[in-house]
């Protein structure tokens, strides 16, 4: 018989921790995007967000904004390669930091930086950028203070270009965007269509 003193603290917080991201999934809502035999897409955000998705055959576009107040947007273009054009993680980083540099003479960072996705599948890199312009003011609906643009390597047959627009990057908002990305799941298709 297993006593409560062989749980120890450390052997608690896993569990902890799975227990809450199964509640945040339970509590908030999904999206889940068949592509087909390339799998499907399932994303979790917490709070009120609306999903709208356009098909364009060769890509989908999903835009993502809140159905609140919060200030904040997402965007997700995602294409189906034929071939495997970032299949290392130094070759992803290397076109996130070049897409990024059309943002950063103009941001207060002034310079690209790729910073790696805490991803469960895949690998990708991101920017961040800061408009200078923004600093220090009220948030301005519509009006962003920050953008987030990326890569996510899901699968060799599956990318998917980021844009996460916000008022901070601490902002309650940019960190359930963030966390729906990191959090995603793509379950296995049966092959190229």
């Amino acid at each position: 018989m297993l006593g409560a003193s062989q749980f120890s603290p450390m052997k608690r917080f896993p569990l902890l921790l799975l227990l809450l991201l199964g509640a945040a999934r339970l509590l908030g809502q999904s999206e889940t995007l068949d592509f087909g035999g390339h799998g499907k897409l399932t994303l979790y955000l917490p709070g009120d967000w609306k999903f709208n998705t356009s098909d364009f055959g060769d890509r989908q576009l999903i835009n993502i904004n809140p159905t609140g107040d919060a200030n904040a947007s997402c965007t997700l273009t995602i294409t189906f390669p034929d071939q495997d054009h970032y299949d290392t993680k130094g070759r992803l980083k290397q076109r996130v930091e070049v897409n990024g540099v059309q943002y950063a003479e103009q941001s207060v960072e002034g310079k690209a930086v790729g910073k790696e996705f805490n991803l469960q599948k895949g690998y990708g890199f991101y920017c961040n950028f800061t408009d200078p312009e923004l600093v220090g003011k009220p948030p301005q609906k519509g009006n962003f203070k920050t953008i987030t643009e990326g890569m996510i390597h899901l699968a060799p047959d599956v990318l998917i270009e980021v844009a996460i627009s916000a008022d901070g990057f601490s902002s309650d908002p940019y960190q359930q965007l963030l966390g729906m990305l990191e959090g995603m799941e793509l379950s296995a298709g049966g092959g190229k269509p």
